[in-house]
């Protein structure tokens, strides 16, 4: 059963290939804020996945986060998700990224509780 208060921290350690100039969202070598993204989501998803019943997964519906500072190659990016409101299959979370004890940014999160098997077969 999904509850308030559930968290996840996922953990990177940045790589060329998660940069912004590798990926092409700017042009230097720092973490890519779609990756920064995309790790804040995969902690969302893995806070509630052990909850969740045989055949459902959640979907990212809505993401609003702020990239306050830069990781360089080799930084070790933790982010951390919070589910804060649940409201049928919707979940909401407060999302944040760290480098150590350094806030990279933070926001909101939405995903969506879905079938496995219905949800693939629409596409």
């Amino acid at each position: 059963m999904i509850e308030i208060g559930i968290k996840h921290t996922s953990q990177i350690a940045v790589t060329e290939e998660m940069t912004a100039m590798k990926i092409g969202s700017g042009d230097l070598p720092v973490l890519a804020t779609p990756m920064m993204l995309a790790l804040m989501e995969n902690a969302a998803m893995l806070a509630v996945q052990d909850v969740l019943e045989d055949g459902q997964t959640t979907v990212g519906g809505y993401i609003e986060a702020s990239h306050l500072k830069p990781s360089k190659i080799g930084a070790v990016v933790h982010a951390v998700a919070e589910v804060t409101k649940i409201e049928g299959k919707k979940i909401a979370y407060r999302i944040a990224a760290y480098c150590g004890d350094t806030l990279l940014g933070e926001g909101t999160h939405v995903r969506f509780i879905v079938d496995l098997e219905r949800f693939m077969a629409k596409l």
